[in-house]
């Protein structure tokens, strides 16, 4: 597995992909650390947590310069990514114990059922490159406090990350068998999926990914959370500041170079307020200053690699073939998998089409002619991860909230993860919720415990 700077096209590194007899040795770890790590008094879990944000803090720049090496994200996002991860074990450190106080339930018959939150066993973590900290953190710090451990399987090209994470539980003086990075590839999972020393999985990824996973816990009978994108709308009234309006959609389209699940991707306009927006917009993406990642004026890196630059010019053909017309977004020539921001405008409302997740810093612009059409457009989709509503009337806000398909809505900002709220989607953008009391659980035994 070969870690690339999709920056230069240069190799950075060569990692050895397990042999069969190393995976089961890690599998005999994970069980022998877990029939320890269950019976860990709480406090000795969150103090390990908060050992562990005190770890991520210290090495910052160290973590961030891997992950800006490895997939170009700018160095600036990759500080605040691993500042997030800090945030993120502090949380359940200070917080997560109030989550697993069960309560008790009277029983109409007499006596109680008392509620008790137990591990399950270990975890298979399969993980994306986008965020290649903040993804396994955020399974992470909720697997440590509830008593589980964690298998790691990273996307190949972040292995150098995979491999820092690893180092920061030595650091932490961490129990043996807790956090283990598999170096594996993907036709490595189904097996352990299989294995009766695993007790759960959970991906982020595609939907290709993802429906492979779920069938294979599936056959196992497992749990299994899935997160697997989405083509998020991001709806604009004529109510809301568009000014503000214009600046954040700029924002969800180049962060992270485009390569974010839950940032608005379809951008729906009202049509009273469509060409004042497409104007400001177009500015805006055009001023996006694409470059060295190392560089602080830059505003956005290259993509993730030279495959993944060609599969954002492949949909970008697709649309226009269709119909749709391109501003911007012209690939970079010279070393580098560059790409300028852009907007696709008169993108067919196909739900083909318009449901491909362009994971790249590609708008597409739609004109609504109201509300409903707003809402309609938005759900065309078989998709529902996040979304974005722009208006400051109170009604138009009340319907977007439950008409809109999806996990999250942000209302007047964009949408953005947080450690203390739940996050997942509907639809096939998965199933299952990260982060919050409700990831905590996701991989918890409830257990009823009834008493007369």
């Amino acid at each position: 597995m070969k870690s690339i700077n999709p920056a230069t096209g240069e190799e950075i590194a060569v990692h050895e992909a397990l042999t069969e007899a190393q995976i089961d040795a890690a599998l005999d770890r994970a069980m022998a650390g877990f029939a320890t790590w269950r019976e860990t008094d709480l406090s000795e879990r969150t103090a390990l947590l908060s050992d562990l944000a005190d770890a991520y803090h210290d090495h910052r720049d160290r973590l961030a310069r891997m992950a800006t090496l490895e997939m170009g994200k700018t160095l600036k996002s990759a500080l605040a990514e691993v500042d997030k991860c800090v945030a993120v074990f502090r949380h359940y450190a200070k917080e997560g114990p109030a989550m697993l106080e069960g309560g008790s339930i009277p029983l109409a018959s007499g006596g109680k059922a008392d509620l008790v939150w137990l591990p399950i066993g270990p975890v298979l973590a399969v993980m994306p490159w986008n965020f290649p900290y903040w993804q396994v953190a955020r399974f992470l710090a909720p697997c440590i406090l509830a008593g589980n451990v964690g298998l790691l399987k990273h996307a190949s090209n972040v292995q150098g990350v995979a491999a820092l994470m690893q180092e920061m539980m030595t650091r932490v003086a961490a129990p043996d068998g807790l956090f283990q990075n598999l170096p594996i590839r993907s036709d490595a999972v189904a097996a352990i999926i299989a294995d009766d020393r695993v007790a759960a999985v959970t991906l982020t990824g595609s939907e290709g990914a993802g429906r492979a996973v779920a069938e294979q816990a599936g056959r196992a009978l497992k749990k299994v959370v899935l997160e697997l994108g989405g083509a998020d709308p991001f709806i604009v009234m004529p109510s809301a500041d568009l000014d503000a309006a214009v600046k954040q959609a700029v924002t969800a389209r180049i962060q992270n170079t485009g390569q974010s699940c839950i940032c608005g991707k379809r951008m729906i306009v009202h049509t009273d307020i469509y060409d004042a927006f497409l104007e400001r917009y177009a500015a805006a993406m055009a001023a996006v200053k694409a470059g060295d990642p190392f560089d602080t004026a830059t505003d956005m890196g290259p993509l993730s690699s030279e495959e993944q630059r060609r599969t954002v010019q492949e949909q970008i053909w697709k649309l226009k073939a269709a119909g749709a017309t391109l501003i911007g977004g012209e690939a970079h020539p010279g070393p580098g998998a560059y790409i300028n921001a852009g907007i696709l405008t008169d993108v067919p409302t196909d739900p083909a089409l318009m449901g491909e997740e362009i994971f790249g810093p590609i708008a597409m612009l739609f004109r609504a002619t109201d509300i409903d059409d707003a809402i309609a457009i938005a759900n065309a989709i078989p998709f529902g991860l996040g979304s974005s509503v722009w208006t400051s009337d109170a009604d138009e806000q009340t319907r977007f909230i439950r008409d809109v398909q999806a996990g999250m809505t942000a209302v007047n900002q964009m949408l953005a993860s947080a450690p203390e709220a739940p996050f997942g989607g509907v639809k096939r953008s998965g199933h299952g919720r990260e982060l919050g009391p409700y990831g905590l659980h996701e991989f918890m035994n409830l257990k009823s415990v009834y008493r007369k």
